[in-house]
């Protein structure tokens, strides 16, 4: 089965490979790490209100920050560019299929706590260019 940007599951696979077996704990957020949302501004997960990333993480990509895509289902995706998402976890194999951006393959990202999916993390072919990119509709933005 192919997990690519259309995808609406979320499928988890244990270093074993198999298909329901127990999640692969690396991939949620060390509780230690959590940004203190007195600190700064902070986007949280809409459904959990996990911290997700911070504005200051905003970058563009193909010069912009926000970008609208359809999948190969024909489903749509609004999303916005970020250097950093500390509180996504990652989930599935890496790869260039159905890449919105080239030079770029992929990985689900999600909500380190909830595991909501979040988007994507696009990983550049030459490893140097990494960054997130979060479907907009589930975050939640600081006000300002």
């Amino acid at each position: 089965m192919n997990l690519h940007p259309s995808s609406t599951e979320i499928f988890f696979r244990s270093s074993s490979g198999k298909p329901g077996d127990k999640i692969d704990e690396g991939i949620l957020l060390d509780e230690e790490k959590k940004m203190d949302p007195e600190e700064e501004d902070l986007i949280f997960c809409r459904k959990c209100r996990h911290i997700i990333t911070r504005p200051v993480e905003a970058i563009q990509v193909s010069g912009q920050h926000l970008h609208t895509f359809a999948n190969p289902n024909g489903q749509i995706f609004e999303i916005g560019c970020f250097q950093m998402a500390e509180g996504c976890g990652h989930i599935g194999q890496q790869t260039a299929e159905w890449s919105w951006f080239k030079g770029f393959s992929w990985k689900v990202a999600v909500c380190g706590r909830c595991l909501v999916q979040m988007g994507w993390t696009f990983i550049s072919s030459k490893g140097l260019d990494n960054f997130h990119g979060l479907i907009l509709e589930r975050l939640v933005f600081p006000k300002g």
